[in-house]
């Protein structure tokens, strides 16, 4: 299914006319409206977006659509991967299908046309539709370059955000391109850059750095499976993601893998799945500052179980081994081998390479886009004393989001212009449930996230809004006899 995303000439007849089916739902909804923002220049005149999205995944997807359907249209979308390499789902998501239900409704702003399901069916039937299980990540990822297309996002793809810097009342952003370093002003920016965009991968202090980069990875990098032909490997950590690469490496030729699970047992029920409703989505944000910390510790302690799919996918392999109770004490090298000390144990047990899978840290002091902002930017350990028996000094780094996702200062008055910065991403996950994280609540997120936006635009340019409304001089009764000139 691959070619459908970006040839048209593989696009099936039922598609098309599916996709004129798009036009006129959107037609009929007065979508999108015309542009209303005032227009804004930058230093020396240099020309300013009024929303910059960075990432152009599913988040990035839903906000840019739901920013343009209200008209605000000057925006500017920058994607790091290729064009049909967006997200996670080609790269380091080494599932074979996602594991949320097919009947999610994806990025679609409540337009049955733009659903997965409107979608699939016209690429592909109803019958397979009904056939279909769960979405393939392939599949996926073509959906979303569909909505890309259709909608006319405004993508710029193989584009790297190095740094955001206020200046002169906007924001200034350095990239780099395919054409060098670029230079980039938007009055706001969204940073829609999954899960890893929120202070990247989480790596325990007993690894040693030393593995990297010939003897160890983390289950998000890039890893050559091939090349661990024949190898034993060791995987620290037992949710989904390590899962995924230890039956990944298995199908790829691995002789052996070893999975190391601090736990005694594996998490038995998906507490997330159980918190997936409109009730959390729309509810979350509104709780006081005790009640989110208190919920989120009891989610984050609960963990996930891996999906049953993930599990039988290894159990199926000869050679994979479960140690559950055995929790990493050291992770080491010596010479050409990596060790792993097994707390209790006396001798550490050599592999040939080790594959990290302790997921993500959220930290609002490392979001690389960030750079020298990132001191100023206020965390829940600033806002909020919890107490003892719910103390958890990772989840204090998270940020302390406002309420359409900006980013407030630590201190009032260090940087005002943080608040022109949105974190559409897992670090809103504290602040804001889990909107910003997984597909369920997507939708939520890009509402709640456009609808501030319009209201702070609109706000900020309230002279011209009015001044234009002022100049607005369309005659109703002309050609009536109470016409007056």
């Amino acid at each position: 299914m691959r070619p459908l995303a970006n040839d048209r000439r593989a696009v099936p007849m039922r598609l098309i006319e599916h996709e004129r089916q798009v036009a006129r739902d959107l037609e009929m909804l007065g979508l999108p409206a015309a542009n209303w923002p005032a227009q804004v220049t930058g230093p020396n005149g240099a020309s300013v977006a009024d929303v910059l999205v960075v990432g152009a995944g599913m988040n990035g997807i839903a906000a840019a659509a739901s920013l343009i359907f209200k008209g605000v249209r000057n925006i500017r979308m920058l994607e790091r991967n290729p064009a049909g390499q967006e997200g996670p789902w080609l790269s380091f998501a080494r599932m074979d299908t996602l594991r949320s239900p097919k009947t999610l409704p994806g990025p679609a702003l409540g337009i049955p046309s733009l659903t997965f399901r409107a979608w699939y069916e016209a690429v592909v039937g109803a019958e397979a539709w009904e056939a279909l299980y769960k979405i393939p990540n392939a599949t996926w990822v073509d959906y979303l370059a569909w909505l890309q297309r259709v909608l006319r996002l405004p993508v710029q793809h193989e584009t790297i955000v190095k740094k955001i810097t206020p200046s002169a009342g906007v924001l200034e952003v350095e990239v780099q391109s395919q054409r060098g370093n670029e230079t980039y002003f938007a009055r706001r920016i969204v940073l829609s850059t999954g899960r890893g965009g929120a202070g990247g991968y989480h790596i325990p202090s007993f690894v040693d750095p030393a593995l990297w980069p010939d003897l160890a990875a983390h289950t998000n990098e890039a890893i050559d499976f091939a090349r661990l032909r024949g190898k034993s490997i060791g995987i620290i950590g037992g949710g989904a993601s390590a899962w995924d690469n230890a039956a990944t490496a298995l199908e790829q030729g691995a002789s052996r893998v070893d999975m190391y699970v601090r736990r005694p047992a594996l998490p038995q029920i998906n507490k997330g799945r159980g918190s997936a409703s409109p009730g959390y989505f729309y509810g979350w944000a509104g709780l006081d500052d005790a009640e989110r910390w208190s919920l989120f510790v009891y989610l984050n302690d609960a963990q996930a179980p891996p999906p049953h799919e993930t599990v039988r996918r290894a159990l199926r392999l000869k050679r994979f081994n479960i140690h559950l109770g055995k929790p990493v004490e050291a992770a080491t090298r010596q010479g050409g081998k990596p060790l792993v000390l097994v707390r209790g144990e006396d001798t550490p047990r050599p592999h040939d390479f080790l594959i990290i899978g302790t997921g993500f840290r959220a930290n609002a002091g490392a979001i690389t886009e960030l750079a020298d902002l990132s001191p100023l930017v206020a965390r829940w350990r600033d806002r909020y004393a919890p107490p003892e028996n719910l103390r958890r000094s990772d989840l204090g780094e998270f940020p302390y989001l406002g309420p359409g996702f900006e980013l407030l200062e630590r201190e009032p008055g260090q940087c005002p212009d943080l608040s022109r910065i949105h974190l559409l991403n897992h670090g809103a996950a504290l602040s804001h449930g889990a909107v910003a994280s997984d597909i369920p609540g997507v939708n939520v997120a890009a509402e709640r996230l456009a609808t501030a936006l319009v209201g702070s635009l609109f706000r900020e340019d309230i002279k011209s809004i009015r001044s234009d409304l002022e100049a607005f001089d369309e005659p109703e009764l002309e050609g009536t006899p109470f016409f007056v000139r």
